[in-house]
Order: structure tokens, then C-alpha cells, then sequence
């Protein structure tokens, strides 16, 4: 694959950008709208992201866009896929090592407000979310412990999914109404270590 930045036509447009929906050439653009005026039709909004891909496959707007698609149509499994995929490209953009698994276990920088950094950790949280809802344990709970050491202060809400993951290991239920709303650092405190 590419280099993060290769997907941008633009010349003065970054990866920061292009997690906000810059820099896309035009015709992915017209794609990524086509497919959002047709979503009610997913065979049509299939073929529109399919479009955009072609045009910017790397290009974080249309993966934020196909893994909706997917996740929205209940697709769990390639909606996993587009999230491996982008993991991949925000490894990229961070300078991270390129599989997830290898990426060291120590804050990242700007959680609170880095477009790249926060794509890298949702991404990271969605997968673990759809790894949870696919019944892949081990990759959810090894998911979940990495955004744990990249995200301790818990800006993008990852505690609140491997509370569902601990709940659902102790008595097989991911409903709880009665634990009080805990965010930042404490959330991920009053949760055992994965």
C-alpha cells in the first residue's frame, strides 16, 4: 500500500484534513454524496461508495463512509474489514507500527483533539466493538486493552465497551442500567484489567 498521504490530490492537504472530509478529488466527493442521497438503497449506495473507493482508497472519508454503510446494514463482517483497513492507514498517518498488535502500549499524544490521533483510537474502539458483537473474544478483550494504554483518560468512550465485554464474561448480559455514568480516567478504573 501507499503512504497515508498518497491518497490526497491536493497538494497542501493533510491527513488531518481528510479525516474532516477534505482533500477528496471531486469525483470521489460526487460518489460519497450519491451514495449518502441513495442509502435507503444499499445495492445503489454500494455501487456509489464502490465508485469513491476506486477514486481515493485510501482516503479516511470513505472508509469512515463504506464502514458505516456496513455497519448500519448490519454487516458486521466487512464492516470489520474497512476497520482493519483504516487501523492500517492511521498507523500510517501516526507513524505507528502498521498492525495494531504491535503498537506500543503508552498514551498517544492528543486524544482530546488530534483528527488523526481520535480517528486511530475510534477505529481501534469500533473494531473491538464489532470483534465483541462477531464473538471473537480474544480480539476484543486484546483491542480493548491497547485503547486502554493509548487512551487512559478515555476521550472516546472506550471503558463503556469493555464494561459491556466484562458484563457479558460474568453473567452473559450486556444490559446494565444501574452503573452509575462514569467518563475520563475513572471509567477505565473501575474496570478490571483486561
Amino acid at each position: 500500500m501507499a503512504a497515508a498521504g498518497a491518497f490526497l490530490d491536493s497538494p497542501g492537504a493533510s491527513f488531518d484534513d481528510a479525516v474532516l472530509g477534505q482533500g477528496l478529488p471531486p469525483l470521489a466527493e460526487a460518489a460519497l454524496r450519491d451514495a449518502g442521497e441513495c442509502r435507503d438503497d444499499a445495492p445503489r449506495a454500494m455501487a456509489a461508495l464502490m465508485r469513491a473507493q476506486a477514486l481515493a482508497p485510501q482516503h479516511p472519508a470513505v472508509l469512515i463512509a463504506l464502514y458505516r454503510h456496513h455497519f448500519y446494514g448490519h454487516r458486521l463482517a466487512p464492516a470489520r474489514d474497512v476497520a482493519r483497513r483504516a487501523l492500517y492507514i492511521g498507523a500510517q498517518a501516526l507513524g505507528l507500527p502498521e498492525v495494531w498488535r504491535q503498537v506500543p502500549r503508552q498514551p498517544l499524544d492528543g486524544a482530546k483533539d488530534n483528527p488523526r490521533v481520535r480517528f486511530y483510537l475510534f477505529t481501534l474502539k469500533g473494531y473491538a466493538y464489532l470483534s465483541l458483537r462477531m464473538d471473537d473474544a480474544v480480539e476484543a478483550r486484546d483491542a480493548l486493552a491497547l485503547l486502554r494504554h493509548l487512551d487512559p483518560d478515555d476521550c472516546v468512550g472506550g471503558a463503556l465497551v469493555e464494561a459491556v465485554r466484562q458484563r457479558a464474561l460474568v453473567d452473559g448480559s450486556d444490559d446494565d442500567d444501574s452503573a452509575p455514568a462514569v467518563f475520563g480516567a475513572a471509567a477505565w478504573a473501575r474496570l478490571a484489567p483486561a
